[in-house]
């Protein structure tokens, strides 16, 4: 017969890791870690991050999954590169330290996983970039052919790949779509209004509006061409004719 993992609370479990030395770091991510967000669904997501070469009792727990308690073990190393790149990096961005024994050593790490660096970001922004006039022009050339579903399929896909540039422009991982809104509403995107652009996302991605998309478009091309992506909007030539408003 297969053994049973041990089941154990948040709670419990805290009080076990924070007792043993192996234990460097606790971190807890997901809703729980954002305020405003706990549901009565929500459970614990919590990193265990190891000393290298230590050994623990702990390890009982590795892939600990009920649904109040979910664990990650890893360790230090691992736990450095977790999200960079990868899904995991806004969960790990906007996580919430329980242990440091780091002298705030786990605290940096999560401060760099939060910020891209400048190199990164440019990359990002300039691929997302052009992926997102890539959706809007086939939304566009959709809707003037008469092809309303791939028309609002395509803003949709514009929708995705505009956030993720904004976000890559600011320096900073895009948040999952559950954590948009607050996101934006206590971290808002310079020179742009949270309440604006939600409502534009909105509604562009569920209508395919192509008056919207177009004026949308002519705030995004101002905005990248001033951070220096103007080389990527050019390569469309005459293209952009399509997607700007038209006057």
């Amino acid at each position: 017969m297969t053994a049973q993992r041990p089941l154990m609370s948040y709670d419990a479990f805290v009080e076990l890791a924070t007792a043993d030395p192996a234990v460097v770091g606790l971190v807890l991510k997901g809703s729980r870690a954002h305020e405003g967000m706990t549901t009565e669904h929500s459970d614990h997501d919590l990193y265990v991050v190891l000393a290298e070469g230590a050994v623990t009792a702990l390890t009982r727990f590795a892939g600990h999954r009920t649904p109040e308690l979910d664990l990650v073990l890893l360790t230090l190393d691992e736990f450095r590169a977790a999200g960079m790149p990868g899904f995991e990096r806004y969960a790990l961005a906007r996580a919430r330290v329980v242990l440091d024994r780091l002298d705030g050593g786990i605290a940096r790490i999560l401060s760099a996983k939060a910020r891209l660096d400048a190199d990164e970001a440019g990359r990002e922004a300039a691929a997302y970039l052009d992926a997102y006039a890539n959706s809007l022009y086939r939304s566009v050339k959709n809707d003037r052919d008469g092809q309303a579903l791939a028309a609002r399929l395509d803003a949709a896909d514009s929708v995705r790949y505009l956030l993720e540039l904004l976000f890559a422009l600011d320096r900073r991982p895009r948040p999952y779509n559950k954590y948009l809104r607050w996101e934006l509403t206590r971290f808002p995107l310079p020179d742009w209004d949270t309440g604006h652009l939600l409502d534009t996302v909105s509604h562009i991605a569920a209508t395919g509006d192509v008056a919207a998309q177009r004026e949308l478009f002519a705030r995004v091309e101002a905005v990248a061409r001033k951070a220096g992506h103007g080389a990527v909007l050019d390569g469309w030539g005459e293209d952009l004719r399509l997607m700007r408003p038209r006057r």
